[in-house]
């Protein structure tokens, strides 16, 4: 196996895709890599997922300048990791929105983050040399908040810990339309580096009984129509089960790091080894899904140097 991340060498550039998942919200998609949602309100914009640098927070907005030419007011991150909210400066938008919780784990671990992040994903953080810093809020809330574009109301929500402790997600009633962030994937690997798998699931099931019409998810294709809704949430539980309870028995049975990923690759390696970002992935989620199972809530800080390691670990 290669002694670099399976990330370090996708340098291609993805193709993008600008799907509209009900009236006047769109999609904005790349091959398995962050998406961005676009809610377009009777006055203004909302962008939900800033994307890692402002070069692709414009690649971003010149989509959104071919379906409207309303100014950008809100910006909305779904967590807080760096891959999504770095781009942020580049929307120029008044208001920014985390939760509670994910404006906390930036100031714990936002700089740690980027660094780790920075060194994964060389593709995704060219021009990076235009990021004025971390990104902040200039409004948070614990568990819901409602924003009006005009008569278009927005819901934003924290419906449970998943992919980290502080993911919230994006409901447009008179569309019945979510953005979920990286709660739910489609066809791409869940990265659950610092998730909580025992809680995942149903943080799933709550999101599943709004009954949507269509979710833009964190990573892949648009999902539209009930029956695609659907069975991204059960693929994505599917996900997060087999990577914990193989890596889970190890652990509590006394195993090592390095026996756990063994024990999960031969059960998700045939079901999801083509995904996106499969092998990125995995390593982290065999690493956080080991420490849950021996009872650490808190997921550890990653920063480059505990990356390095793990990756040694599991070369043997």
């Amino acid at each position: 196996m290669s002694k670099q991340f399976a990330s370090a060498g996708d340098m291609a550039e993805k193709k993008i895709s600008f799907t509209e998942v009900g009236e006047g919200l769109w999609a904005f998609t790349a091959e398995g890599d962050p998406n961005t949602g676009v809610i377009i309100g009777d006055e203004s914009v909302m962008i939900v997922e800033a994307q890692a640098t402002p070069r692709l927070a414009r690649k971003v907005i010149e989509k959104v300048r071919e379906v409207t030419d309303k100014p950008i007011s809100h910006l909305v991150m779904t967590h807080y990791h760096a891959v999504r909210v770095l781009g942020a400066s580049a929307y120029g938008a008044p208001t920014v929105i985390m939760g509670e919780k994910a404006r906390a784990m930036v100031v714990e671990r936002g700089q740690e983050d980027w660094d780790s992040e920075f060194q994964r994903f060389p593709r995704l953080f060219q021009g990076h040399e235009e990021i004025p810093g971390l990104t902040w809020p200039t409004e948070t809330f614990s568990d819901r908040m409602t924003v009006y574009l005009g008569n278009r109301r927005v819901d934003l929500m924290h419906l449970g810990r998943a992919h980290t402790a502080g993911d919230i997600v994006a409901y447009v009633p008179d569309a019945n339309v979510m953005f979920t962030g990286d709660i739910v994937e489609y066809h791409s690997a869940c990265y659950c580096g610092d998730g909580h798998f025992a809680d995942w699931p149903a943080t799933l099931e709550a999101i599943r009984a709004f009954d949507l019409d269509a979710i833009a998810p964190g990573r892949g294709d648009a999902l539209v129509g009930r029956d695609m809704v659907n069975a991204a949430l059960d693929n994505t539980a599917d996900f997060v089960r087999s990577t914990y309870l193989p890596a889970a028995r190890v652990a509590r049975g006394g195993g090592t790091l390095k026996q756990a990923w063994d024990a999960v690759r031969a059960e998700c390696d045939p079901k999801f080894g083509d995904y996106a970002i499969y092998e990125h992935c995995l390593p982290f989620n065999v690493a956080r899904a080991y420490d849950e199972a021996l009872g650490i809530d808190t997921p550890r800080i990653w920063t480059a140097e505990r990356d390095k390691q793990m990756w040694d670990m599991l070369q043997g």
